[in-house]
């Protein structure tokens, strides 16, 4: 902000001490929460406690939790803080408020979410380590990814840069997969589902576009359309705006917040879903809540895509069907072995099922192979529906997407507790850190202050785009979008912008990628040789 607009309007008092009363809800629900997640941790892992044998799983399990929710905190540095900033420089509510009433969505966000953006974040990894994620390879991917977006994710919050968490995430997945495939000696592009990553970058590349472009003409609209004349006004002298602007701000930062929370906060549940499964199979590698009575259902279905399948390539089917899938999952190359494989795989499954009567009674030493092989079934079919080399008629397809639900319903599911530790995590990042951001995005990127317009149309095509990406599984970056949001309104306004912050933050746009994908190579590289010593 200039210095001519700092002496013209009043700049929010950032550094007032919160009331308790603002505070003292959010505070007894987190309490509430942090109580309820430490009895289902112990209770899940009690359970599968009385069957081990080795304390060392356990440990890893608490270690990989910390970091992961680590990776959630300092998510909630740079993204949630996004949310409250136009409220709080237009005045429409008080900083500390703010920052609790985005909190507080925030968690519900989280608790609502699919689950479908956790685990497209998944599906980016080396299918070899999701399959071992118990082995020493697994936590050194997961410790890696993690640390190395906890790592940039500070460093760009320390200079007040608005990096994005999303686009770190990523980069972390795919220098891990790069790195895992060159230390097995293959070409370093098999490592990675880039078709998978294309998408992924599409969403992570095209938002902020959108958010620039959207939050522009929606400005302009609103100044065409709304005939009061205040909303293009900005806050003088501190006071708060006509309640019915104050009103539009505070909803569409509570939309941002809830978006943020249901998009954001699946990205690390994914990640912890993993660290479960690979530390405590018996309890989270399959859903185990699926009854009984469903078996026969599940069992149909399974029969019926089994029948599809041999009458699309009849014959006998491969020595080792689990291999067949894992390379084609792997490799994306189709051979004709890949449709005898999984049509006994998916006869395996259902007679497995069949055999035990419900995921609840698989014994213990088959669960973890019983995961394994819903997923690469899960992943070749989703690969082979998409798949220009191979002709499927309705009914097969219909068949494939059928099974397909419902090995994912076994799988891909995640606890309440999971969502309510994540809610939390994002919930404490915010409060802790989002000074800087929030000063960054409020100051820093136009010439002048933001007006309650401008605020409004940034935040509302936030919330679109979030709510939307969230609906279609896709990762994107709150970070972004509303910074990019806020510039376009500046630039629609006529305002100008601070060229100085653009290009930082353009170069911390254009950095993180390639130096996250560097950083959790190189502690993948370490990890893996220090597991093996």
């Amino acid at each position: 902000m200039t210095d001519t607009a700092s002496s013209s309007l009043e700049r929010p008092r950032l550094d007032v001490p919160a009331k308790r009363t603002h505070i003292a809800l959010f505070l007894a629900l987190l309490l509430l929460g942090l109580l309820f997640t430490g009895y289902s941790v112990f209770d899940d892992v009690s359970h599968a406690a009385s069957q081990a044998t080795a304390w060392l799983p356990f440990a890893l399990l608490g270690l990989a939790l910390l970091i992961a929710l680590g990776f959630e905190f300092v998510n909630g540095f740079h993204d949630t803080a996004n949310a409250v900033a136009t409220v709080i420089y237009t005045h429409s509510l008080p900083p500390h408020f703010a920052v609790v009433w985005s909190g507080t969505f925030n968690f519900l966000g989280v608790l609502v979410s699919s689950g479908a953006v956790a685990f497209g974040i998944i599906s980016l990894l080396p299918v070899e380590l999701i399959l071992q994620v118990g082995s020493g390879s697994g936590f050194a991917m997961v410790f890696a990814l993690l640390i190395a977006a906890i790592i940039w994710n500070l460093g760009t919050w320390w200079l007040g840069l608005p990096a994005s968490s999303s686009h770190t995430l990523v980069g972390s997945i795919i220098g891990v997969g790069v790195a895992n495939a060159l230390m097995h000696g293959r070409d370093g592009t098999s490592g990675v589902d880039w078709g998978q990553a294309i998408k992924v970058g599409y969403a992570l590349l095209l938002s902020p576009l959108v958010g620039f472009c959207f939050a522009a003409l929606l400005l302009l609209a609103l100044r065409a359309l709304v005939k009061n004349r205040e909303i293009n006004d900005a806050p003088k002298g501190g006071q708060t705006p006509p309640w019915w602007i104050r009103s539009l701000l505070i909803l569409t930062c509570t939309g941002v917040s809830f978006a943020h929370g249901s998009n954001d906060g699946q990205k690390g549940m994914g990640l912890i879903m993993l660290i479960l499964v690979g530390t405590v199979p018996m309890t989270y590698a399959l859903n185990r809540s699926m009854p009984a009575s469903h078996t026969p259902h599940f069992v149909a279905v399974a029969q019926a895509t089994h029948q599809s399948l041999l009458q699309l390539a009849p014959g006998a089917a491969p020595a080792s069907p689990q291999s067949v899938l894992s390379d084609y999952v792997r490799t994306r190359t189709m051979n004709p072995a890949v449709v005898p494989a999984l049509a006994a795989m998916t006869a395996h499954i259902g007679d497995l099922v069949e055999q035990h009567g419900s995921l609840a009674k698989m014994p213990t030493a088959l669960v973890a192979n019983v995961r394994n092989e819903m997923y690469l079934t899960s992943e070749s079919i989703r690969l082979l529906t998409k798949s220009s080399g191979v002709h499927l008629d309705a009914r097969t397809t219909d068949n494939l997407q059928a099974f397909k639900s419902e090995i994912d319903a076994s799988t891909r599911f995640i606890p309440i507790w999971v969502k309510v530790v994540v809610a939390i995590a994002l919930g404490l990042g915010t409060m802790v850190g989002w000074k800087r951001i929030v000063t960054t995005v409020g100051e820093r990127i136009g010439k002048s202050h933001l007006t309650y317009a401008q605020g409004a149309s940034a935040e509302l095509v936030a919330m679109a785009t979030i709510g939307a990406a969230d609906m279609f599984g896709l990762p994107v970056s709150t970070t972004h979008v509303l910074a990019s949001g806020v510039a376009g309104t500046m630039a629609a306004n006529k305002s100008g912008l601070q060229m100085a912050t653009i290009r930082n933050l353009l170069m911390a746009w254009v950095l993180t990628l390639p130096a996250a994908v560097l950083l959790s190579g190189s502690l993948y590289w370490l990890f893996s040789h220090l597991a093996a010593l």
